[in-house]
């Protein structure tokens, strides 16, 4: 039975969750880390200073928050 060396902590739960392509509501993440939404957002704050998140809206109008890599700029065609 393999164990894994490195713990998982709730910071890498929400880490994961926001590397999705579809990110993480604020209630995914309150659920994998059984934290209030008050706390989900202020974690969401600090990420915000150390990597890009974005929030976006999915269709059924709920807020999806991710972690946004930069793209590069599309070539435009003159």
């Amino acid at each position: 039975m393999p164990t894994s060396t490195k713990p998982r902590t709730k910071s890498a739960t929400v880490a994961r969750l926001l590397s999705r392509k579809k990110g993480a509501t604020l209630h995914e993440i309150a659920k994998a880390t059984q934290w209030k939404p008050h706390s989900c957002r202020a974690f969401l704050t600090a990420m915000r200073k150390k990597e890009r998140v974005l929030r976006e809206e999915r269709p059924d109008g709920t807020t999806s928050y991710r972690i946004g890599r930069e793209s590069a700029p599309e070539p435009t065609s003159e």
